[in-house]
């Protein structure tokens, strides 16, 4: 459109409806941080004192990282129904109700080890759900004479999204030390509610989308045609790739006694999508004439970039850490007394919201200058060695506190620096990328996957974190002269270094696709 066609149509508004997801979205998001800064502290100084006190901090990781494996997974089930069956709205509200029910059971049980479990279960259910579904209703209430006003509604979207992390991280450690966990649980859940009443107040006013129809052309049908494709006079690798993916899926069952029932699960599910990636890109030509040229080069391309995905799962078991392993280093330093130590939280958002600016500003206008364009996966790259040279200054911390050294708690603002410029650089990097190589018919997938990487992140926590209850690693572990937690933490450094060079080596031969819709 042209600057006078421009100015000579009429100037667009921003949807009245919009405000009341906003509203939903800022309590929405207070209450789930609200709950999961505190879940560790909590779960150390409460619920698991039937343990014995050196085991509670590993079963806190545990249960913390169990957490997110669920919150991470169910984005899957929420944008099947909410695309297959209810639609974004009656599936945001329905799940918004079994998310306050969640939090009604923290609130209640605390006591209760079933109880409360089953409170984080309905919360990952609910959390999980509604989070692929929110930002894309936001989008079906524009159109094409204001949609220029959506990236307003996404800025103040991820700009909510961290002021109220910060908000939380800040006052609902406060509230659980002051006046005990029924309040601090509680007082998320309200806000839960809140956020359910305001997004349905907004109900006669929006635009709501109808559920689609099954593609036949869509993301697995593709796949299913892939791996079943026949060729004469030759055999089906690929599909062989996947059954045997299938057999060791169902064989890691086997590990639930070792690694829990969710681990397991997760374990099997890697297995599996590995097989179909390989198994599908070995047959993926055979399905031409089949389905369309432009779905089947939408399936290649998901293809390429899940393995983008997979080399970012490391920075993820990285990056949520700070809500369990960095509070526990936490607990052992010195602070100040109206400080607590799950509050070291907030310098996360508190960055984020400074360093989104500084990058736009100035890095990256400097970088260019230099010659240097920073690039999706150039940043992407970069983010994960920021994470790992977080975590090496977070060992180095706990080297100085194993050796007995007092260790003030601001020295932790350091490791936040550079993890948080890596969750800059690789978070919402990460969204960008994936929705620009993905065709529309898949960007729904992709983005799925995405949040499916953070689930695999975590799962990576609770692999080492069962590593560590093996006799024989703790003795190899001894005889480097660290303790477990200081070896864990350079453990995590160099998986996410190496990561990080693995990311670098991939992107420099990735072939970038451009699926921006045209204006």
């Amino acid at each position: 459109m042209s600057a006078l066609e421009i100015e000579a149509a009429p100037r667009a508004r921003l949807p009245r409806q919009v405000p009341f997801i906003i509203g939903n979205e800022g309590c929405e998001r207070f209450s789930f941080y609200g709950m999961r800064n505190i879940l560790t502290p909590f779960l150390v100084s409460s619920l698991l004192l039937y343990l014995p006190e050196a085991a509670r901090p590993g079963a806190a990781k545990d249960v913390f990282h169990t957490f997110v494996i669920g919150v991470y997974f169910f984005p899957l089930l929420g944008g099947w129904l909410a695309d297959r069956f209810l639609g974004k709205y009656r599936t945001v509200l329905w799940l918004s109700l079994v998310y306050c029910i969640g939090h009604l059971c923290l609130a209640l049980f605390e006591h209760s080890v079933a109880g409360f479990y089953t409170g984080l279960a309905l919360i990952a259910l609910g959390a999980g759900g509604i989070k692929p579904c929110v930002a894309a209703f936001v989008g079906d209430q524009f159109d094409e004479g204001n949609r220029h006003l959506a990236k307003v509604v996404f800025d103040a979207f991820y700009w909510i999204i961290n002021v109220g992390s910060f908000l939380a991280s800040l006052l609902m450690p406060f509230f659980l030390r002051q006046y005990g966990a029924a309040v601090a649980f509680g007082l998320p859940g309200a806000l839960m509610a809140i956020a359910t009443l305001v997004f349905w107040m907004g109900r006669k006013h929006y635009v709501m989308q109808p559920p689609t129809r099954r593609d036949p052309h869509g993301f697995a049908q593709v796949v299913k045609s892939a791996l079943l494709a026949r060729a004469p006079g030759q055999g089906r690798p690929g599909l062989a790739v996947f059954v045997v993916a299938v057999a060791l899926a169902l064989g890691s069952l086997a590990l639930v006694p070792v690694l829990g029932i969710v681990a397991a699960l997760c374990v099997a599910l890697v297995l599996l999508l590995a097989g179909m990636v390989v198994g599908t890109q070995l047959q993926l030509d055979r399905v031409r004439g089949l389905h369309p040229a432009e779905a089947i080069e939408g399936v290649g391309v998901v293809l390429r970039v899940l393995v983008v995905f997979a080399l970012v799962t490391p920075f993820w078991s990285l990056f949520d850490q700070k809500a369990s392993t960095w509070v526990l280093q936490a607990n052992a330093m010195q602070a100040p007394g109206w400080l607590h130590p799950a509050q070291m939280q907030a310098v996360n958002p508190a960055l984020v919201l400074l360093l989104i600016p500084f990058n736009n500003l100035v890095l990256y206008p400097m970088l260019r200058r230099w010659g240097i364009e920073p690039t999706a996966l150039r940043r992407m790259t970069a983010g994960i060695a920021f994470s790992a040279i977080a975590w090496v200054v977070v060992g180095m911390l706990q080297l100085a506190l194993d050796g007995g050294s007092p260790v003030h708690i601001a020295w932790q603002v350091l490791p936040y620096v550079f993890l948080t410029m890596g969750e800059v650089l690789v978070s919402a990097t990460g969204l960008e990328f994936a929705y620009s190589q993905a065709p529309p018919a898949m960007k729904g997938t992709l983005m799925s996957f995405w949040t499916l990487s953070v689930t695999v992140g975590n799962l990576w926590v609770l692999l080492a974190n069962a590593g560590v209850r093996n006799d024989a690693v703790l003795a190899g572990i001894a005889s480097t002269g660290m303790g477990a937690t200081a070896f864990q933490m350079f453990f995590f450094a160099a998986f996410a270094g190496v990561a990080a060079l693995a990311f670098g080596l991939y992107a420099r031969r990735y072939r970038m696709v451009d699926y921006y819709r045209s204006t």
